[in-house]
């Protein structure tokens, strides 16, 4: 398989990072009830996955 090039592979990083961290704060907030935690882990999950997004069309640019 060939390699990606060293922007797309940070960009995966980056999206997934914030998965993580999204996934994260939605669960302090649904263990401690807070709303904003939840609200605020969701919100960093569907910017995750705008960036995979993303990353899939610079992809798919590459490959033609």
């Amino acid at each position: 398989t060939p390699a990606l090039p060293f922007a797309a592979t940070a960009g995966r990083v980056k999206a997934h990072a914030k998965e993580f961290e999204g996934n994260t704060q939605e669960s302090i907030g649904n263990v401690t009830g807070n709303q904003g935690d939840r609200l605020a882990g969701k919100a960093k999950q569907a910017e995750a996955n705008v960036r995979n997004a993303v990353e899939d069309v610079k992809d798919k640019a590459g490959k033609g």
